[in-house]
């Protein structure tokens, strides 16, 4: 066998480098064919930023349970509310990316959020990398039954009577709920006292113990209030009526034209979580969302599934940013 020559240092140089070049090639192929190949081999953990009871909670079991039957092992859901869903966001940020820890993101925390503080730990589009959205929902403007309203006219007539007597509940500040209710008091000009807690779920609960008068809340936590009569509902906030509840008319049907507030939610990874597990969990999710057991489910909830590529959650949610942040302003809420 032939020995290899150089005739100088250059010439080995090239060689050695063109060698370590397709070795690291090699590896990174061999990694991500391994990663595709072996994941998952353990139990998952599904973040949902927000106390129990609230969409992010009910959304975040039902996707699990869907999600462990194709994976084939087991999803747990943890909730780590607080902060608006921060909280959360900053667990999952600091989380190993091996695609072991995900999160159940909304458009609260994405779109909302960064123009309701003056300062976040975390930024979406750099600290994660999103796998696809998964469902978007309007939100229905329930009172407590013993407000003698039946209607947003008579809120609306109410609360100019009598300025600061209406507490509204929201999810938290900078939540949909919160959002929607400063746009409710903008657009009908009235006084209306804002109540934050620490998830929606907690602030519904408290319109159904007649502790506060009203609240935008998400469709899954009020639709099974509002069948058992502990809620009132006067309107929906999307701009077609709900097919869950059919009677309730929406917002712009009560007289505020161009009223519109949905939610959406998508699932995320920490950043650095290989291409090859967001692949394959993109995949997953194009099978569930669209089965009819998560459609009999998010209709029971009055609420629609989606399916994406991961590209899309970025590009709806620098659409939406803009919007939202000129709402605000004209609203007058300030960042804190």
């Amino acid at each position: 066998m032939r020995a290899l020559i150089y005739k100088n240092s250059t010439q080995y140089i090239i060689f050695c480098t063109a060698i370590l070049l397709g070795l690291v090639s090699f590896l990174l192929v061999s990694t991500s064919t391994h990663a595709q190949n072996t994941y998952p081999n353990k139990s998952l953990k599904l973040i949902a930023p927000f106390p129990p009871g609230g969409t992010s909670d009910i959304l975040g079991r039902i996707l699990a349970q869907k999600l462990s039957d194709t994976l084939g092992q087991s999803m747990i859901v943890e909730n780590k509310g607080g902060a608006s869903g921060n909280i959360g966001h900053e667990y999952v940020m600091k989380a190993n990316p091996d695609g072991y820890t995900l999160i159940l993101s909304s458009s609260g925390v994405v779109v909302n959020n960064p123009h309701l503080f003056k300062q976040l730990n975390f930024n979406w589009y750099v600290d994660f990398v999103p796998i696809s959205m998964v469902a978007t929902a309007g939100q229905v403007l329930v009172v407590h039954p013993s407000v003698p309203v039946k209607s947003v006219a008579e809120l609306t007539a109410m609360a100019k009577a009598k300025p600061g007597s209406i507490n509204f509940g929201s999810g938290g500040k900078g939540i949909s709920s919160h959002i929607t209710g400063e746009l409710y008091k903008a657009a009908a000009g009235i006084d209306i006292v804002h109540i934050p807690y620490k998830g929606s779920g907690q602030a519904v609960a408290d319109v159904a113990a007649g502790q506060i008068q009203m609240v935008f809340s998400d469709m899954a936590p009020a639709v099974a209030l509002i069948k058992g009569g502990k809620l009132r509902p006067l309107a929906v906030t999307s701009t077609q009526r709900s097919n869950i509840m059919p009677e309730i008319p929406t917002m712009i049907e009560a007289g505020y034209p161009n009223f519109e507030s949905v939610v959406w939610w998508s699932l995320a990874a920490p950043k650095g979580t290989p291409q090859a597990v967001i692949q394959r969990l993109n995949s997953d999710l194009s099978k569930i969302m669209v089965s009819a057991e998560i459609k009999e489910a998010f209709d029971k909830l009055g609420i629609t599934p989606l399916h994406s590529t991961p590209a899309r959650v970025h590009e709806i949610a620098k659409r939406d940013s803009p919007i939202i942040g000129e709402l605000l302003r004209k609203s007058g809420v300030e960042k804190e």
